[in-house]
């Protein structure tokens, strides 16, 4: 029986897809729930499952072709294929052609471990992914890596050999070439809220720094008990979203924000934490931080991290959101002014964490030093209360007893 392939429902605020690739072409039999293709939004990439077993009649639609709920995407012929058993009987009359397949399949696995605007351009460009070296974390393939590997002067002998032409025309007289790569549905809505938010909002960032010794001392001393007891390990985050919500509560403007002509006062605090993929930059949301513990803290970061360079974060988990935090200083950043993440007023910058010699008591002496920023919509807080937010944020971080105790 054929079974109609569709786009799933997309999310209320969604109004589009991007098919990006295909995991199965037309011939091939599937198993159910087996992922078929890539559907790339401007926030998620979701799957296409395979409802039962079966063949994969006919493919109707192209990759990079946009594609709206329901429509439809291939044919599927429940069931096993009869006519696949005698195909692969007759392989050994066709002996000669038969490395060829085999070398496809051994190219598989790799591909499928691609974020899906990576494994776009290693198609378009008919690439092998195991002759790319991956820079990325957990061994993958950054779209870094793909471009690298196309300048490298390495990879001209092969089309030449084949043409038989020099390689010099492909790069240019000056031996120059470029690399134009369509931007990917997330990367173009990142690009129009960035946008809109500093076009929209009235935005100012104040600065300070914060001595981290205390905060370093806390998790030196209960690093391997707090990880034996939860099973995550204690890390900075947590502190810092803890702090932000301490914070939030003494300057509650901070935790609003504007709807036409009202302010609106969230009392619950959802906190985003930004978290870079392959694909960029992805904000999931802690629910209900202040009523979470350190270890439910850490573990969700972990989660979206993971969820996030999978492809597998949802629309649920990037939705909401009144207050985001941003670390920069993961890459080594010593200062910047982060951007708001509207609707929200506020968002806190982390940066990296450096010994410094700082005056205490009259005394010079050498601590670990965080310089923290925050970008405000200026049209609601005050400077004032911007400034006495990120002071809040410092004392708590200076004094993490501060948070037991609420003070």
């Amino acid at each position: 029986m054929a079974i109609e392939i569709r786009v799933p429902q997309l999310p209320e605020s969604v109004a589009d897809a991007t098919l990006v690739t295909w995991h199965k072409q037309a011939g091939q039999s599937v198993s159910r729930d087996e992922n078929l293709a890539d559907l790339e939004t401007d926030k998620v990439v979701l799957e296409v499952p395979a409802p039962v077993n079966g063949i994969l009649k006919e493919l109707k639609i192209g990759p990079g072709t946009s594609v709206t709920s329901g429509q439809l995407l291939a044919v599927l012929e429940e069931g096993a294929a009869p006519a696949v058993a005698p195909a692969k009987a007759a392989a050994p009359a066709a002996a000669p052609a038969a490395p060829a397949p085999a070398a496809k399949t051994a190219a598989a696995p790799a591909n499928d471990k691609l974020a899906p605007s990576v494994r776009r351009m290693v198609e378009e460009k008919q690439l092998d992914p195991a002759k790319i070296p991956a820079t990325g974390r957990d061994g993958r393939i950054t779209k870094g890596d793909v471009v690298e590997f196309l300048d490298k002067p390495a990879a001209a002998p092969t089309s030449s050999k084949k043409s038989g032409a020099a390689p010099a025309p492909a790069v240019g007289a000056a031996g120059r070439q470029d690399q134009r790569v369509p931007m990917t549905r997330l990367r173009a809505r990142i690009a129009e809220r960035l946008l809109e938010a500093q076009q929209t909002q009235a935005q100012l960032t104040t600065f300070n720094e914060v001595d981290l010794k205390a905060v370093m001392d806390v998790r030196a001393k209960y690093k391997d008990s707090f990880e034996k007891k939860h099973g995550v390990k204690l890390g900075f985050m947590s502190f810092f979203v803890k702090a932000a919500v301490e914070a939030l509560k003494r300057f509650p403007t901070v935790n609003a924000s504007i709807e036409g002509n009202d302010i609106v006062y969230h009392e619950y605090y959802d906190i985003g934490v930004a978290v870079s993929t392959d694909r960029g930059l992805m904000v999931p949301v802690i629910r209900d931080a202040d009523l979470k513990s350190y270890a439910d803290i850490e573990k969700e970061i972990g989660q979206f991290a993971a969820k996030a360079r999978d492809s597998k974060i949802t629309l649920e988990d990037l939705t909401g959101g009144t207050f985001s935090i941003t670390n920069g200083g993961t890459f080594g950043s010593m200062m910047s002014t982060p951007i708001v993440n509207m609707p929200q007023s506020a968002i806190l910058g982390m940066h990296a964490t450096k010994e410094r010699p700082v005056v205490i008591n009259g005394e010079v002496v050498v601590r670990p030093m965080m310089y923290v920023a925050v970008s405000y919509d200026h049209r609601i807080i005050d400077g004032r209360e911007a400034v006495q937010f990120l002071v809040a944020i410092k004392d708590c971080l200076e004094d993490p007893a501060r948070l037991l105790l609420g003070v």
